[in-house]
């Protein structure tokens, strides 16, 4: 069972997401939060029982920027899923940096946002595909930490003609099931050329990826 945390200071949004994400087979809700500051004690009073924390960014008090920083300095922490009603914005992209796993938009159905959930707690970065480009339009190589050098077309010659093609599909939003429907491979398959494609581009997970195909033009919009 994976076990969540909601942090939003609507309480009606954390009411119908605590509905939508008990209806998950495989999901429950083990706490909630108002805030960035409620949401830090609440995890760290809880060690080790919590695995994926949703995260609204914009909050008083502390946003989920700040909140999902803090998180991510304690001890074994849960990995964060922001989810937001704007579709990117610079605290949208501050998350990124301090390390929340992935972003949903608010209206993200709920069958979405269960898988998106699973992702989360297995360690794959979601972001939704209507946030991917304007992602990319908020961002430059440099600011995503991704060197502007002759290194990146020899990271990109290091693919393999199949690795180049999960690569694209990363980059339009697709997640692993996704990508092996298209391509007509198996999820498995699918996964391990994920990790050989982070693992030669040098990035630290799908969002780095998403951003370095792009900003390196190495794959088309």
């Amino acid at each position: 069972m994976i076990r969540t945390v909601i942090v939003d200071d609507s309480e009606l949004f954390r009411a119908g997401l605590r509905m939508i994400v008990e209806s998950g087979s495989g999901t429950t809700v083990v706490g909630e939060a108002t805030n960035g500051i409620d949401a830090v004690s609440l995890v760290e009073s809880l060690p080790g029982e919590i695995d994926v924390v949703l995260m609204d960014i914009d909050m008083p008090g502390l946003n989920g920027v700040d909140a999902t920083a803090r998180i991510l300095d304690l001890d074994a922490p849960p990995k964060i899923l922001i989810v937001t009603t704007y579709a990117v914005d610079n605290l949208a992209y501050n998350a990124i940096m301090a390390g929340a796993s992935g972003f949903l938009l608010k209206d993200t159905p709920p069958d979405a946002l269960l898988s998106a959930i699973e992702a989360t707690h297995r360690g794959t970065a979601v972001v939704s595909p209507q946030m991917t480009r304007q992602l990319l339009c908020s961002v430059s190589p440099q600011r995503a930490g991704i060197p502007a050098d002759d290194s990146v077309r020899r990271r990109w010659e290091s693919l393999t003609d199949r690795e180049r093609d999960v690569l694209e599909a990363i980059a339009q939003g697709l997640n692993n099931a996704e990508i092996a429907d298209k391509l007509f491979i198996a999820e498995v398959t699918v996964k391990t050329h994920v990790g050989r494609v982070l693992r030669k581009l040098d990035v630290r997970d799908r969002i780095q990826c998403v951003v370095f195909a792009h900003t390196a033009g190495l794959v088309s919009d």
